[in-house]
């Protein structure tokens, strides 16, 4: 006898998540290729010529990054895709040589505010 509790829920085909797994092809992030929000993403080959091997949403990426360097959060507010399926699809066109991803710049420790001032300084001495 089963009861009603144990049973586990259906999985409803029309979910939300289905269309996103088939954007992916069922990949997910490689550990290595956790990009940051903020990296900088530019086209590494011609977007025309790649453009016919590529699903519409890996096109959508090369138009946007094809004479310009984005932020990863903003080619996912551009394409209206989640950032983690962003991710993983410049994971599969930096793999194929499509794209060149760059670190965003760390961030500097702690500002010396003596040095800033005499700088300044010294700035404001060359302009007078």
């Amino acid at each position: 006898m089963s009861d009603a509790h144990d049973r586990e829920p259906e999985v409803e085909l029309t979910s939300a998540l289905v269309p996103f797994f088939v954007i992916t092809n069922g990949r997910a992030l490689p550990p290595d290729r956790q990009y940051e929000h903020t990296a900088l993403v530019t086209a590494h080959r011609d977007p025309e010529a790649a453009a016919r091997t590529l699903a519409p949403e890996e096109q959508a990426i090369m138009e946007l990054v094809a004479n310009r360097m984005l932020a990863v959060a903003e080619i996912a507010g551009r394409t209206h895709l989640p950032l983690g399926i962003v991710r993983i699809l410049l994971s599969q066109l930096e793999e194929s040589g499509l794209v060149l991803v760059r670190k965003p710049a760390p961030r500097a420790d702690s500002k010396d505010r003596d040095l800033l001032t005499a700088v300044l300084k010294g700035l404001k001495n060359i302009g007078a």
